[in-house]
């Protein structure tokens, strides 16, 4: 039902992710400036992200954190349905699969950078994934969408997708991007066209974030 790239690029950390279902990134996609990233999904308890990313801001540890979520008491009824990735600050990122996890199921974990997908048309999605962010250019937000559209050349979910979402956090407490399709036949390809439009503005909106003074105005009535 859903599949996902979670990525880290110097201090930046990055995440992708496809679903059939409505809203896919509302519900998966969790990133922590200076902290990590995380998806929590199939069957999404979204709190399970946050949990990750608490480990994380405590001890830097992405396996331990992972461990602590998954064996944590409170979850042993339900941890079966989740599907999870975790990254940190230094090394790979790790993944947890439960035994109720939907259809075609499969995780690749390389330093970096984690995918996992359930659902899935292949088990070889989330090796496409990682494969083609790793040979594509550009700024991670790109290099991010050109994998999830391998994904889906690839053969992608079971069923058609029908919504994605891009998220990428830096240098600042907030999200310096943060792109939904929530509901299309061609969430992805969509997705695609929103950055095309955003990245050329990104850096202005944090200098707007930072120093408002020095911000450049887009030419909208009232606009600074």
């Amino acid at each position: 039902m859903t599949f996902s790239l979670v990525v880290r690029d110097g201090d930046r950390f990055g995440i992708a992710a496809s679903s059939s279902s409505p809203a896919v990134a509302a519900r998966v996609v969790h990133l922590r400036p200076g902290v990590g990233a995380a998806s929590s999904q199939n069957i999404t308890d979204p709190t399970l992200g946050t949990s990750l990313l608490d480990g994380l801001a405590e001890h830097g540890d992405a396996e331990r954190a992972l461990a602590e979520v998954t064996r944590e008491e409170r979850h042993q009824k339900t941890i079966a349905y989740r599907q999870l990735t975790v990254l940190g600050r230094t090394g790979p990122g790790f993944a947890y699969s439960g035994p109720h996890t939907l259809g075609t199921h499969a995780a690749v974990a390389v330093d970096g950078a984690v995918a996992a997908g359930n659902m899935l048309s292949g088990a070889h999605i989330p090796r496409v994934l990682v494969d083609a962010y790793a040979a594509a250019t550009g700024e991670l937000e790109e290099r991010l969408i050109a994998a999830m559209k391998a994904a889906v050349a690839a053969g992608g979910e079971e069923g058609p997708v029908h919504s994605a979402g891009l998220a990428v956090v830096a240098d600042v407490d907030w999200r310096v991007t943060d792109l939904r399709v929530d509901w299309a036949d061609d969430p992805v390809d969509r997705l695609g066209e929103l950055i095309d439009v955003w990245l050329p503005q990104r850096d202005d909106y944090v200098r707007r974030g930072l120093d408002p003074a020095s911000a450049p105005s887009y030419g909208v009535p009232g606009d600074r």
